[in-house]
């Protein structure tokens, strides 16, 4: 279900500058210089309510984080979540629309890429509109450090199955899959999103790490 239009989310963005990066064309190539201490930079690609995000910046200060939506309510809801809990100077968020990732980010500037819970465009003919087509995954492979991973996870098989075949056809590398995730070994280390809490009851959830081997 689709969060209820909020009219003041551009006003809460723009009260919140701090946590809030208004105009990320602005930073493409140095995103160091928004964080406290320049570390490798992780990406979350359509982060809801930002539980997922928050949680492994608070797990991870070693590492700087960015979340984007491109819905801007949804954002503003993470952003009033994110203010009832503690300031974390490792976590920034973005409203931004993924297929624009490269007039933000520069070539080989993300170290960590997360696609949680995608939308699975399932008719056919949308089927370029996956996050793991292969016009996307030609984006990342750019976007990404030479030893950068992308994460993936979903509830969604046939998309799943899809971005399987997708990776393999686009030359990356498989470095792990499940096909039930919070019954593997990897369960105790998993951190959960707001859908994944929710939905995950109705069937497994699926994850893939990847990785391109550039030369």
């Amino acid at each position: 279900m689709r969060l209820r239009n909020n009219p003041k989310a551009y006003e809460i963005m723009e009260e919140n500058a701090d946590l809030v990066i208004l105009k990320p064309e602005e930073h493409k190539g140095h995103y160091h210089d928004i964080f406290e201490i320049n570390q490798p930079l992780y990406i979350e690609i359509g982060m809801g309510k930002g539980d997922f995000i928050y949680q492994n910046a608070l797990k991870h200060p070693e590492n700087n984080y960015i979340g984007i939506e491109k819905f801007p309510s949804v954002l503003a809801a993470a952003i009033n979540k994110i203010n009832k809990n503690q300031s974390l100077p490792n976590l920034k968020l973005m409203h931004f629309d993924a297929i624009e990732l490269e007039n933000v980010f520069e070539n080989g500037e993300i170290y960590h890429l997360f696609l949680n819970f995608s939308d699975p465009w399932p008719k056919k003919r949308h089927a370029k509109r996956r996050l793991t087509s292969s016009a996307f995954l030609d984006v990342y492979r750019r976007l990404l450090k030479k030893d950068g991973v992308i994460e993936f996870k979903t509830d969604n098989r046939g998309l799943f199955e899809y971005s399987l075949q997708s990776v393999t056809e686009n030359n990356y590398h498989l470095d792990y899959v499940s096909l039930d995730l919070h019954n593997s070994p990897e369960a105790n280390d998993n951190i959960m999103t707001e859908y994944e809490r929710k939905f995950s009851v109705n069937g497994p959830i699926y994850k893939m790490i990847i990785s391109d081997c550039k030369e």
